[in-house]
């Protein structure tokens, strides 16, 4: 029996809102929400005001309680609604949540977003982006005026006294905060003083890595001579900066499909009909740190002169309605740390990204644009990639990488002038000397801000062939062009390139030479499918044979080498053997007993001449790579665990199997369990890895897109559409995206609703 679509149609009265939105001519908002198979929305609408309804509209419908909760976190209220103590709900860095919240309430207090909303574009967001904005936050606040807090379908904030209407302060804060989320978002305990709350053992929970591979394959690479992109964002499976899939359509203005970070009224990674791109995490420096002279203990010398610190007051409202009260200091550089302070010396934290809303209209641009030259002047425009490589291509089929990330300008001349003794062990950032002006940011004429790099001394790559990023350094985004002569702090180059980036490269050049099993030469759409899935684990590869050698030495391993012989080297969910490799390969390195050194397992070293090549082997007559594999046995007995344990058996979210390996062991897709393999076999939940998957084909015709985003649309857990996507990722499964009108209304399951509100 063919199902008819449903048709459903909500006038709907518009609630009070704490900030009045923008609205059409009329004075009111409409659009039109079109579900597909898993719950994808599709929303049109006739101007900005009323797609942003829309969006806010549909993604209430499915994710409200966790943008409700990081409102709370971004309004620094989390000690009053659930103790200061508890662990806040930032999924990146967790904290405890009066660190949160007097961090949060410290961005308030400083006006920031304040200040940028008075500023025109490309500073200040855009007129466009203003009405996106302001339409989002009414089409929240109308669903969950028509819903109720009291009936809301997720249990986790269904009639919680945290509910309530959303402003468009809040999404300001949201679209600053993912700008700040590897630089100051992350230095919260040290911006405040709190400590990180610490897990049973005393010591701080491991917390997820953001990460990602992205393919742009250009019109030789490919067999249909357009374009094709390959997304694999590996963002946290929890909170708010998983990504929501939805198409968001103004006919003749914008037509823009995938992934959407949560809160966020535009799409991050995606494409249109003519351009597609991704994003990857980008290592290069997001902030410095400065040493400050001090004069005393309320003032520090820049040049010899004194210069008195900022005194912020921050008070956070606890449960018992008791207010606690904070006292943060700042500087002309941003906030002074807590860290480090002596009765000679203090640090500054100088963030790149402090004031960049910048990102979301450029967003919002690269999605209107026509061409890859379209895009690439959007990013010129506004310059406000946060942290990320941006790699695109266009129905031409040529393929581009950059890193346009805010870099703070410190040239390697400086950074080695100004170098100053760090606060924290272990910072991975330039520490600058702050008692002299001479060691401030510098300035590019081409940059649309001061103190960052401008576009003229970015790292970019043009082809034909293609370009590739999994987290490396830029320098090998294609080894025919290796990139070279860019400051440092863009990265270093002629380094390791790790597992993972070298197994990326690996699939692609197999694929170009056809000698992967895959058919002749070049990527169609199906043979990016099934190279993505691969599961090839590439340090098992590496070391294979010299494993060989060293299991005929050792009569008691025996067992554990059978397994690992007959292993196929991927981790599938059915690879016996994928689970004892890693938990050999994880051991290996670990001083034997306290005191030894780190030892490298590799047989040939890094050679900055083979970075494809090298490192490889392993080192089977050393006594650590026996004893870790003896070791890794040990645990498995022990527990009686047996060894030929799978992924499937050991690793899920919301019990539905995982595939794929941990970083470092040379996995593309790889996987991140909140902790290790217990006694039981089993590790904790998957809590990062790929998330939202799109593999796109550019062709004259328009594009041909697969897509999965793998812990599916809606977190709430009684929602159909809360593992539906998950399970099709568990057996290797895409779905067939429905872009055009047509092929939307094609779907048999396909609803319709047209939402209308006014202020």
């Amino acid at each position: 029996m063919k199902l008819r679509p449903l048709v459903i149609t909500l006038a709907l009265l518009a609630p009070a809102v704490a900030a009045a939105p923008a609205t059409a001519a009329d004075g009111s908002y409409s659009a039109t929400i079109r579900r597909t198979e898993y719950g994808i929305p599709h929303v049109t609408a006739k101007d900005y005001g009323g797609l942003g309804f829309g969006y806010g509209y549909a993604f209430a419908q499915d994710n409200l309680c966790t943008l409700a909760s990081w409102v709370v976190t971004l309004r620094g209220e989390r000690s009053r609604y659930f103790g200061p103590d508890a662990e806040s709900d930032d999924p990146v860095k967790p904290v405890a949540n009066l660190a949160s919240d007097v961090y949060y309430r410290s961005v308030a207090g400083s006006g920031v977003v304040r200040r940028l909303l008075t500023r025109p574009a490309p500073i200040g967001p855009s007129d466009e982006l203003r009405r996106l904005v302001d339409g989002y936050v009414a089409g929240y606040n109308r669903y969950l005026a028509d819903t109720g807090v009291a009936n809301l379908p997720d249990p986790r904030c269904r009639g919680k006294a945290w509910v309530g209407p959303i402003t468009a302060t809040d999404m300001w804060n949201n679209l600053l905060d993912l700008s700040r989320m590897v630089s100051s978002s992350s230095f919260k305990e040290a911006i405040t003083g709190i400590a990180e709350p610490e897990d049973e053992a005393g010591a701080p929970e491991p917390r997820p890595a953001a990460g990602s591979n992205a393919w742009a394959l250009g019109r030789q690479a490919t067999r249909g001579g357009g374009g094709m992109v390959l997304a694999d964002p590996h963002f946290p499976w929890q909170g708010i900066r998983r990504f929501y899939q939805v198409q968001l359509t103004i006919p003749g203005v914008l037509d823009v499909s995938g992934g959407s970070l949560y809160g966020t009224p535009v799409v991050q990674i995606g494409h249109n009909a003519t351009v597609a791109w991704a994003h990857t995490v980008s290592h290069a420096q997001r902030f410095t740190v400065y040493r400050l002279k001090l004069a005393d203990d309320r003032s520090y010398l820049v040049d010899g002169r004194a210069e008195p610190m900022g005194e912020q007051e921050v008070e956070v409202t606890l449960p018992d309605g008791t207010v606690s009260g904070h006292r943060l200091r700042t500087s002309r550089y941003g906030p002074v740390l807590a860290v480090g302070q002596t009765g000679e010396a203090a640090y500054a934290l100088a963030d790149a990204n402090a004031a960049n809303l910048r990102a979301a209209d450029e967003w919002l641009a690269m999605a209107r644009a026509g061409s890859l030259d379209e895009l690439r002047e959007a990013q010129r425009t506004y310059q406000g990639m946060p942290f990320v490589h941006t790699l695109a291509t266009d129905a031409s089929g040529t393929a581009y990488f950059a890193d346009t990330s805010v870099v703070p300008h410190v040239t390697d001349a400086q950074a080695k002038r100004c170098a100053a003794s760090s606060p924290m062990p272990g910072l991975d950032a330039y520490v600058l000397d702050g008692s002299t002006s001479a060691c401030l940011w510098g300035r590019d004429g081409d940059a649309v801000v001061p103190g960052v790099f401008g576009p003229g001394n970015q790292p970019k790559l043009v082809r034909a062939d293609y370009v590739a990023n999994s987290n490396n350094t830029y320098w090998m985004a294609n080894p025919a062009k290796p990139l070279t002569g860019y400051p440092k702090a863009y990265g270093e180059t002629g380094t390791d390139l790790e597992p993972r980036p070298r197994v990326s490269l690996d699939m692609i050049g197999r694929r170009l030479s056809g000698t992967d099993g895959l058919g002749a030469p070049g990527f169609t759409l199906q043979t990016l499918q099934a190279t993505v899935h691969g599961k090839r684990n590439l340090t098992f590869e590496l070391m294979r044979d010299d494993l060989r050698t060293m299991c005929r030495s050792r009569p008691e391993l025996h067992e554990a080498c059978r397994v690992l012989e007959k292993w196929d080297g991927r981790a599938t969910l059915d690879g016996e053997g994928a689970v004892l490799w890693r938990e050999f390969f994880t051991r290996l390195g670990r001083p034997t007993k306290p005191g030894d050194p780190v030892f490298s397992p590799w047989r040939v070293p890094f050679d900055p001449a083979r970075p494809l090549t090298t490192p490889s082997g392993l080192k089977s007559d050393d006594p650590g790579v026996r004893q870790a594999l003896a070791d890794a046995v040990r645990y498995f007995r022990s527990n009686r665990i047996p060894l030929t344990l799978t992924p499937g058996q050991a690793q899920s979210y919301s019990s539905i199997p995982i595939p794929g390996c941990t970083e470092g062991e040379g996995c593309f897709d790889r996987v991140r369990m909140r902790g290790p393999l217990g006694a039981n076999g089993r590790y904790p939940e998957v809590d990062t890895g790929s998330s939202f998957m799109m593999a796109v084909e550019l062709t004259g015709s328009g594009p041909r897109t697969r897509t999965v985003l793998t812990y599916s649309l809606s977190a709430n857990p009684d929602s159909p559409h809360h593992t539906d996507q998950t399970a099709l990722f568990s057996r290797g499964g895409w779905v067939t995206e429905r872009f055009t009108a047509a092929e939307i209304a094609a779907d048999p399951h396909l609803q319709t609703v047209a939402v209308h509100g006014g202020r």
